[in-house]
């Protein structure tokens, strides 16, 4: 049986992991004042971090039209979607609406969207177990019960460098966004259970935010020496290896990997932006 795993371009997929005939990108597109970029295999990281700071009314993310996932349903027998958390985008929601109406214009077959309640590096974890579990020989039935398993024992946690973007799109007021510029306080944010962003702490300084998130990882993950780790970051690449240095110094993990951002989760996490998933 063929297969195909089918992930939105916040997913940040390797470029290795593109290359392979079994994964699908479905791009959203970067709004940022009048430019649409496409986020896709030909995304320049430095020139869209340089368009969004000097951006005026602020940038945003716009999600693919079911048209877009009709087309990427089609040329295999299996199909496995992840999407940014539903409470997050609108990709989880026009990925099932393609499904409905591919199913209507088509015929059903096995197809399954799972929503990541996370992004990121959340995302590619989870796009990275299904494909161990296909090439593995697993039936469709069972990589999505252990795939909505292991999703529901996720834990996503990030620190944000500037939160000019969350500003410019009027999720935080300006004499908040003011008062953590002016401060240098960095909000130690994390996932939901409901795919949601909350606030566990904040601290003055980058560094000792990104400790403090380290220890809360440590503190909160259960069975945490069972797990991967992935530590997506947008251009920092050597605060990223702190992070998994840090990590690696107060408890044994199974893996920890690095990977770099693509659009979305570029626009989101700002130029120097960490997020970890476990």
């Amino acid at each position: 049986m063929k297969y195909k795993i089918i992930c939105d371009s916040c997913t940040d997929l390797t470029r290795e992991d593109r290359e392979k005939e079994y994964f699908t990108s479905v791009p959203l597109t970067l709004l940022v004042d009048d430019d649409e970029i496409i986020d896709d295999d030909n995304f320049d990281q430095r020139n869209f971090l340089d368009k969004v700071r000097e951006c005026k009314r602020g940038a945003k993310s716009a999600c693919s039209a079911p048209e877009v996932y009709m087309e990427a349903y089609k040329d295999a027998d299996e199909i496995y979607v992840v999407t940014l958390s539903a409470n997050l985008s609108g990709s989880y929601n026009s990925a099932e609406l393609a499904k409905k109406l591919y199913f209507e214009e088509y015929g059903e077959k096995k197809i399954h969207i799972f929503n990541s309640k996370s992004a990121s590096s959340g995302q590619y974890l989870i796009a990275k177990r299904i494909e161990r579990l296909a090439k593995e020989g697993k039936e469709f039935e069972e990589i999505v019960k252990e795939v909505e398993g292991y999703i529901s024992q996720q834990h996503t946690y990030f620190v944000l460098e500037t939160l000019d973007v969350l500003r410019k799109n009027g999720r935080l007021s300006k004499v908040q966004a003011l008062l953590a510029g002016t401060l240098n306080i960095k909000p130690i944010m994390a996932s939901t259970d409901e795919g949601e962003i909350t606030k566990k702490s904040q601290i003055r300084g980058m560094k000792k935010a990104l400790a403090k998130m380290v220890e809360l990882i440590v503190e909160e993950t259960e069975a945490i020496t069972d797990k991967e780790v992935v530590i997506a970051h947008c251009n920092c690449l050597e605060r990223a290896q702190k992070v998994k240095d840090n990590l690696l110094s107060l408890t044994k993990v199974k893996k920890i990997e690095i990977i770099d951002t693509w659009g979305v989760s570029s626009l989101y996490a700002c130029d120097g932006g960490i997020i970890v998933c476990l």
